[in-house]
């Protein structure tokens, strides 16, 4: 971050730029277009001078504030991991420049059921080597997939979406759904709430931590978005069914046979 190291991860090389740019909006850096100014890989990164082309160097817009010391990761992060090197769960629960509680977006269940064959179409990277997350951006006005990326990391593939979505001036990213292809986690609520973005749709359970922090966000959470059934774990008003609103409460199903059950709800997430 201009010359100063901020944090190191591992991820899959491609949209590095879209990565760091996510990234900073999810440590609460940036939020607009023009506080990213410019991204350049590093020569020197090696003792002969030579470019790995995986050290990034990122100089910020005019007028915004360098990371605080505290956003500093000293350690190295894994493709796995959202919180490491912070010091407490209270330190990343971080007050977003957007608001998603008032987002007006609605979303039918059976355009909801659609959106994992949607995203799992488009998994080139998955399909030669069955190994990585995805993470799709959807405007639920047009249906359209606006951006997908993959990374070894879903924590890395959501901020390469979001990273995308800051340099195409697109945030807050309002009236649209982020799926991704695994568990839905604290971490990956949070981002979802740094971009402005008011729902994010997992194949696979939430943590309680996630269901916590999205009830708390006013963000829609669905976990379990399976064939035609899901879980809603908060603002369940944004789904509706055949033109009517399904059950506000947490935990509501979308599926009359279905129930979630109190070890769906509350599975947590150790990273």
């Amino acid at each position: 971050m201009q010359g100063r190291s901020l944090a190191v991860t591992m991820r899959s090389p491609g949209h590095d730029v879209e990565l760091a740019a996510g990234f900073l909006v999810s440590e609460g850096v940036i939020h607009q277009r023009d506080d990213f100014s410019t991204a350049r890989y590093c020569a020197g990164a090696t003792a002969d001078d030579g470019n790995t082309y995986n050290v990034l160097d990122v100089a910020l817009g005019p007028g915004v504030a360098p990371p605080d010391p505290s956003l500093e990761r000293d350690i190295t992060m894994t493709s796995a991991c959202g919180l490491c090197g912070k010091s407490s769960i209270d330190s990343v629960r971080m007050k977003s420049y957007f608001t998603v509680s008032d987002d007006p977006l609605v979303v039918d269940a059976a355009d909801l059921a659609q959106l994992p064959k949607a995203l799992r179409a488009q998994q080139t990277v998955f399909d030669r080597t069955g190994g990585l997350h995805a993470a799709g951006l959807f405007d639920t006005m047009t249906g359209e997939l606006l951006v997908l990326r993959e990374d070894v990391g879903r924590h890395n593939a959501v901020d390469k979406v979001i990273g995308w979505a800051l340099l195409q001036g697109r945030l807050p990213a309002r009236g649209c759904v982020l799926m991704v292809s695994s568990r839905a986690s604290f971490e990956l609520v949070q981002k979802a709430c740094m971009a402005g973005i008011p729902m994010l749709a997992a194949v696979s359970a939430p943590s309680s931590l996630a269901a916590d922090l999205a009830e708390e966000a006013g963000l829609t959470l669905v976990g379990f978005l399976r064939g035609e059934t899901m879980v809603a774990y908060a603002r369940a008003d944004r789904i509706t069914v055949d033109g009517t609103a399904i059950a506000g409460d947490t935990g509501s199903t979308t599926d009359d046979d279905s129930t979630a059950g109190d070890d769906d709800s509350t599975a947590e997430d150790a990273r």
